[in-house]
């Protein structure tokens, strides 16, 4: 609890005892009525002040319809009409409401701020042969820092010596360590688990990745939903439609009963009146929304998904069509060997062999997939006359036998006939002394949890799914198969992307919303051009930070789907809130206006909706991080 909650609990407390005191002292003595306003007047300034204060500011200010003009209003009112108990009770309960709202909220910022506490406080650098501890924003481009364990990386930089396991939980949300070593690239945040490590920086604290996502976490509330918008206009309008209808509420009656013959009660009225004022204060919704977006950014945050904005959460919620990019995004964006096909009598390990050893001395991504898959160390003696072949592939001798390795156009141009021909991803064919061996698959592997993700966005109301690639039709339609896409469409250029987006747009309905998700980099044009550009795998890229409206920290497509969850349960408690309070209020407005709802009902309908719709709000900060 914070010094200021802490000092308004005490003056509760007093104020509480007082109000008991005069109760119990009421009861054995009868006093004056001006002794006993101002023995009522001690408890009331003691729980109140600050309440009156900040509407006294309020009016010379020119903002006179908020809370707490409301709420001073109420109270002198019912302590001018004699009745001290009630504007004193009024204003302490309402204290304690407030009270309950600022736990809440606090908590709510406390457990936010723990899930990004990413910010170092210093970087290490040796200076006369003895480490120091400076601040980041004073280590400048390729300064060399070190890194101990339990320490956090302060800078982006790539590492120069040592090698340690990462925790990159507060940025990814996954609890998954990260091994580097000399020559890895790392970035700011993640803390060094195990070894010691120096770090050679690459950019300055401000352009750092932990920058950059602290920044977008606090400046998120500033692009406002639709929703937030909503509650915005509806009070500026709501709170004066009040005030001159408890003033009319207070008028009009008793002048009616004046005219009709009878007492114009005019005490009665204005009681009802004040009464009226405490219930139509609209607290609970001009806080809940707001902190229910800002409990749901939070929730996205600490999974590893940055949201630049309220707009762009509640958006995706209303995301019917969601568009991807193939390579890097539904794929892992690497070549690995899918398919060993031998023939003519030789085994998967005779085939593997001649074509790891024929791409031996070769840096090709095709090469070094054989390589890896291969798995065993390449003796140089087996292996000689290396020589490529450009646009086809490379020969070379192996145990002194001619082998060439490559495409069917070599195969055609040596006169080597192949029994079947692959078309799925990229086919590597091998012979040796003019006989075929057989042939090698080699595609771009579909992510473990990508079938997963779209079904999960299926489940959470998203109409159609659509892959956008410049790959082949056969790779583009072979990935499309494993993973159940709905629409692809492939041998694109990324003017041809935003085309495709273009016509995705002009089909949907108006309140109908599309993403694209892409790698942040290439799909920079088609990011833009949606509704909401998601960016993919994008740890430590700064043009995918920048492109984007919703940054998702690590390479899994699972997020995908978490962010729309996170989305629609979010925009879920806002509709509760809302739907909740205004039902409330009605009620309540109805039954004070027509006298009976008293000042403790207006108290429920004040506080007591503010507290369950602040309560209810954090709901958005506790979903958990998995996919039902």
């Amino acid at each position: 609890m914070s010094k200021k909650q802490k000092n308004v609990l005490w003056r509760i407390i007093v104020s509480a005892v007082l109000i008991i005191g005069l109760s119990v002292l009421g009861k054995f003595i009868t006093l004056n009525k001006y002794i006993w306003l101002v023995l009522n007047l001690v408890p009331y300034f003691i729980i109140g002040y600050d309440i009156l204060k900040k509407a006294v500011k309020g009016i010379f200010k020119g903002q006179v319809f908020d809370e707490n003009f409301l709420m001073a209003v109420a109270t002198v009112g019912a302590i001018a009409l004699g009745d001290y108990k009630e504007g004193v009770a009024v204003m302490l309960f309402y204290q304690i409401g407030e009270l309950f709202q600022s736990i809440a909220v606090g908590k709510s910022r406390r457990n936010i701020s723990a899930l990004m506490d990413i910010r170092p406080d210093y970087a290490n650098v040796e200076v006369d042969g003895k480490l120091q501890k400076v601040d980041p924003d004073e280590v400048s481009v390729g300064t060399e820092i070190t890194v101990n364990p339990g320490e956090k990386i302060p800078i982006d930089g790539v590492v120069t010596s040592g090698d340690t396991s990462l925790n990159t939980s507060a940025l990814t949300g996954e609890s998954l360590p990260r091994n580097v070593k000399t020559g890895d690239e790392v970035i700011s945040g993640c803390i060094n688990m195990t070894g010691v490590i120096k770090v050679k920086t690459t950019k300055e604290f401000g352009d750092s990745t932990v920058s950059k996502i602290l920044d977008l976490v606090e400046n998120s509330s500033m692009k406002k939903s639709r929703s937030e918008n909503f509650i915005t206009k509806f009070a500026k309008y709501y709170t004066p439609a009040v005030c001159f209808s408890a003033l009319a509420l207070a008028i009009l009656p008793p002048v009616i009963r004046l005219i009709a013959g009878y007492a114009p009660m005019w005490g009665n009225w204005i009681f009802r009146a004040l009464t009226f004022l405490v219930v139509s204060c609209p607290c609970a919704l001009v806080i809940s929304v707001p902190l229910s977006f800002f409990a749901g950014i939070g929730c996205a945050s600490a999974n590893g998904i940055l949201v630049k904005g309220s707009n762009y959460l509640e958006g995706l919620s209303e995301t019917k069509y969601v568009v991807f990019d193939k390579t890097g995004t539904l794929t892992k964006g690497v070549f690995e060997v899918t398919g060993v096909y031998p023939e003519n009598g030789y085994t998967k390990d005779d085939l593997i062999r001649l074509a790891a050893y024929a791409e031996s001395a070769s840096s090709h991504p095709i090469s070094l997939s054989l390589k890896k898959y291969y798995g065993k160390d390449i003796d140089e003696n087996d292996v000689t006359d290396i020589k490529e072949i450009a646009g086809h592939g490379v020969s070379a001798a192996v145990d002194g036998k001619k082998v060439f390795a490559g495409n069917l156009k070599l195969m055609k141009e040596e006169n080597i006939a192949v029994a079947n021909e692959h078309n799925e991803g990229t086919v590597v064919y091998v012979s040796e002394n003019g006989k075929y061996v057989g042939c090698i698959v080699i595609s771009d592997v579909v992510k473990p949890n990508t079938k997963l993700a779209l079904s999960e966005l299926k489940k959470h109301g998203v109409k159609k799914t659509v892959m956008l690639t410049g790959d082949s039709k056969a790779a583009a339609d072979r990935v499309a198969a494993e993973i159940g896409i709905d629409e692809v469409h492939s041998e694109l250029l990324p003017a041809d992307k935003v085309s495709e987006v273009e016509k995705l747009l002009d089909k949907k309905e108006p309140k109908e919303k599309l993403a694209f998700v892409g790698d942040g980099i290439n799909d920079a044009p088609v990011l833009s051009r949606a509704d909401i550009g998601i960016a993919m795998g994008a740890l430590g890229s700064d043009a995918a930070i920048e492109a984007a409206d919703i940054v998702l920290m690590d390479d899994d497509p699972a997020k995908i789907s978490l962010a729309k969850k996170i989305s629609v349960h979010t925009l879920k408690i806002v509709k509760e809130n809302i739907t909740f309070a205004l039902l409330v209020k009605a009620v309540c407005l109805i039954l004070s206006a027509v006298g009976i709802a008293n000042m403790g009902v207006a108290i429920f309908a004040d506080v007591g909706v503010m507290v369950v719709a602040v309560i209810n709000a954090t709901r958005a900060l506790r979903l958990k991080n998995k996919t039902e």
